[in-house]
């Protein structure tokens, strides 16, 4: 069983705040600050450029991928660190399309992260007028994968609403019709019992800053399927992703394997951070977590409706509908949400009218579930977020 008291105090938690925003940007680990401080010192202060080998800097992307294969189903090898999650988005679709080339449509659904359509489209837009990305309702995707569909490109969990597509069923449908699956896990990644290895998947990536607590631009992943690895092409042939670097030859050959899928110098000092966070998931069964969400987000569901007149519930009421986020509608979301900021429970503000709360088990429990409510219940009553400060936008929402 995991034990979720020794989680909780592996994260440094402001006093005063209940922090129901690590769907977002997960709390700071404890031991990141003297993983990355000994990283600075020790490594790059004393071993200068020779920390690419004694340190392990050079290899730290792939034994940084193998811990979170872990998390989300993978066997170990086919999981590599580096860029961002766009970055990693291009390059699953670009080596799909490649593995499809008779093919011309991208399906997605409009619950998708914008950031992805945005790589979608600009990658379709540069391989040729004739490419269609074809975006629909989230319910609507089954239906809509058909022999003319190249590839899925799926979010797994709803950044928004919370909704979560089924991965094992779609992807089965895709490869039924001669598509191949891509899943976008930002949303999923540590927050739910995700398994690319059950459901076939053929390509996934994610970013670490979120349930993984990587920190702020922590590094994203991606994963290849094994049937796939030694066939892709990767479109971004960066320097990293040559099957001998340093051999500084002027043709490009892929790296075997997952490598190939890297492309410029690994962010080390990120990667250390992240690293750190990782020590906190070693003794962590994500099937606990899955059932210890649900529990909370059903309380915190029912709290609401029972004590927040006014909130409508945006997020699948079937709990294994949803990921590990609670989504209100409120005409005054984005003063609602700043006004509860303000007493100290810190979600966030999607547009046009969404209130979001993310529910992380490794360091949330049934108490900051009922005092977040009672404080949202308590803004609502007196009218505090009516406030002019509290309507001004901030640029990050």
């Amino acid at each position: 069983m995991t034990d979720f008291v020794k989680t909780r105090a592996a994260f440094h938690l402001p006093d005063g705040v209940i922090y129901l925003d690590g769907n977002s940007l997960g709390p700071l680990p404890v031991a990141a600050k003297e993983r990355v401080a000994r990283m600075v010192t020790q490594e790059w202060g004393e071993l200068l450029i020779r920390g690419w080998n004694a340190a392990g800097w050079y290899v730290q992307p792939r034994k940084v991928g193998d811990r979170i294969a872990r998390l989300i189903g993978a066997p170990p090898g086919t999981v590599v660190m580096g860029d961002t999650l766009s970055i990693k988005v291009y390059q699953a679709l670009s080596a799909a399309l490649q593995l499809n080339p008779d093919r011309r449509i991208v399906l997605s659904d409009n619950g998708n992260f914008p950031s992805d359509l945005y790589m979608a489209d600009g990658l379709l837009k540069s391989l040729g007028r004739d490419y269609q990305l074809k975006v629909v309702e989230p319910e609507a995707v089954e239906d809509a994968i058909d022999a003319s569909v190249a590839a899925i490109l799926i979010t797994e969990v709803d950044y928004r609403t919370g909704r979560r597509h089924d991965m094992k069923r779609l992807t089965a449908r895709a490869h039924a019709e001669g598509a191949l699956a891509i899943w976008d896990l930002a949303h999923s990644a540590g927050a739910v019992d995700v398994d690319l290895t059950g459901a076939d998947v053929d390509f996934a990536a994610g970013c670490t800053y979120k349930y993984l607590n990587g920190g702020p631009g922590a590094p994203a992943f991606i994963y290849v399927a094994p049937r796939h690895a030694e066939r892709v092409r990767p479109s971004l042939s960066g320097w990293m992703g040559h099957e001998a670097p340093f051999a500084f030859d002027l043709d490009y050959r892929p790296a075997p394997g997952i490598e190939r899928m890297r492309v410029g110098t690994p962010p080390v000092i990120a990667l250390a951070a992240l690293e750190a966070a990782l020590d906190v998931w070693e003794d962590v069964d994500m099937k606990d977590v899955r059932q210890r969400s649900i529990e909370l987000t059903e309380r915190f569901i029912a709290a609401v409706e029972r004590d927040c007149p006014g909130l409508v519930l945006g997020s699948p009421r079937d709990p294994a509908m949803r990921g590990s986020q609670v989504s209100f509608h409120h005409p005054h979301a984005y003063a609602v949400m700043q006004a509860l900021i303000a007493r100290g429970v810190i979600g966030d503000f999607r547009a046009p009218d969404v209130m979001r709360f993310g529910f992380t088990p490794l360091f949330i429990g049934e108490a900051e579930v009922d005092a977040a409510v009672a404080t949202l219940a308590s803004v609502l009553a007196d009218g505090s977020w009516d406030r002019p400060e509290f309507h001004r936008r901030a640029a990050v929402t």
